[in-house]
């Protein structure tokens, strides 16, 4: 009998130390982070490290006042049992190699269930192969290469829309302006950096343009992280054209504006491909000379008036960092919301599971902070609510122009000389 107790007791502290290593481990859903914390795109991704860390801090502790967000009553996951969110930050430099490496050490050594970034599509390319293959379920929420949803990828799935809808718009918005104000924009040059999310554009741009029955009388790709664009811009002024496309991160945007202006060219019409463009870092670096561009976006302050959620999330950001949302960070910041939402109706952080519901995602634009129907993912795990608005820079701000049945204010256009400034 006392050895029969024995082993009872045995037995019994087993199964208390098991369960006890479950709930303990039903405490934290780790998720890892991709992005580019240090080199080139510091900026911008310092940006989407606090969108994530606002959205985990709403999931884990509640918004007060908040009420059509969802998780904003804090407490963690309901569908874990509270269990909170911690995010594991991976650093990829801009360097699709270091993403990869960076996404193995996720997945083997952090143990993390999930994967979320990584902002740079070349990276993006990269760290969601390594997911594929260790089948890990791969958010990915603010790179826009059409081709990331084309590789017949099981365990990856994108929340913004992409380059192919991003590139159309621009053509879309240049017929309805020529009919709008009775112009003709007249022809067009494209400058865009050559990594992957730039040499698609280039593509794209180019087959576009004459369908559309514009002009296009240059191409210009350059060297990612050039240190002088002088060449480049002689070269596209050489060519006269009225409306120049271009396709730039951060350090890129800022050289190539300052190079503008030292050589004194400005066309009619600026159509940044987003990126640099929309980093806090652009405006506060060149102040009254980034006035005027033309940003294509996702995410403007200004459209509050349509979405409460818009200026109820975005003055929690301010308070915390002292800077608004900009498409990027809300782009980021929604795309964790929508792996939340995932793990916590699968129940489970079980990649399969999450991967189902990931799936099965069905959010409507009412609970996000995004201009966008809402988040369902079709068979390639594109969201087929995604949407793109233009904005313009005038006054140190972002203004929404297009489309028109949300813009609040007209578009400053030809834009205006740097000596008449």
């Amino acid at each position: 009998m006392t050895f029969a107790f024995a082993r009872l007791k045995v037995a019994a502290a087993c199964v208390a130390v098991f369960l006890g290593a479950s709930a303990h481990a039903q405490q934290e859903v780790k998720i890892g982070v991709i992005y580019p914390l240090t080199g080139a795109a510091a900026s911008s991704g310092a940006e989407m490290k606090n969108a994530l860390e606002l959205a985990v801090d709403i999931i884990n502790n509640g918004a007060k006042g908040i009420t059509e967000l969802p998780f904003s009553a804090g407490g963690g996951l309901p569908g874990l049992k509270g269990a909170k969110i911690k995010l594991v930050f991976a650093d990829h430099q801009g360097n699709p190699q270091t993403g990869a490496t960076e996404a193995e050490r996720l997945i083997s050594q952090e143990k993390v269930v999930a994967l979320v970034g990584a902002y740079n599509s070349n990276v993006t390319v990269t760290a969601s192969q390594v997911a594929e293959r260790n089948k890990i379920p791969f958010l990915n929420p603010e790179s826009s290469s059409a081709s990331l949803t084309a590789r017949g990828f099981k365990w990856f799935f994108r929340t913004t829309a992409h380059d192919d809808l991003f590139v159309r718009n621009f053509f879309e918005f240049m017929k309805e302006f020529e009919a709008k104000r009775g112009v003709k924009v007249g022809p067009i040059a494209t400058i865009n950096e050559n990594t992957l999310w730039g040499t698609e554009t280039t593509k794209l741009e180019a087959a576009l343009a004459p369908a559309g029955g514009f002009n296009l009388v240059k191409q210009i790709t350059y060297p990612a992280k050039s240190t002088q664009l002088t060449s480049e811009v002689q070269t596209l002024k050489a060519a006269a054209p009225k409306v120049i496309m271009q396709s730039s991160y951060l350090g890129d945007a800022l050289l190539s504006m300052k190079t503008y202006k030292e050589l004194g060219f400005m066309p009619d019409m600026i159509l940044a491909n987003d990126a640099g463009f929309s980093d806090t870092e652009f405006i506060k670096t060149l102040g009254k000379d980034a006035d005027y561009v033309i940003s294509r976006e996702v995410w403007a302050l200004d459209l509050a008036n349509r979405n409460p959620l818009i200026k109820q999330v975005n003055d929690l950001f301010r308070s915390k960092y002292g800077a608004d949302f900009t498409g990027n960070s809300a782009r980021t910041f929604t795309g964790l919301m929508v792996m939340a939402d995932a793990i916590n109706r699968a129940g489970s952080t079980d990649p399969e599971a999450i991967r189902k519901a990931l799936a099965a995602t069905d959010i409507p634009g009412s609970k996000l902070i995004m201009p966008w129907k809402g988040v369902k993912f079709d068979e390639s795990g594109q969201n087929v609510y995604g949407s793109g608005i233009l904005v313009q820079i005038v006054d140190g701000k972002y203004h929404t122009v297009w489309p028109y049945n949300v813009a609040s204010r007209e578009i400053v256009w030809p834009m205006p000389a740097w000596d008449k400034r």
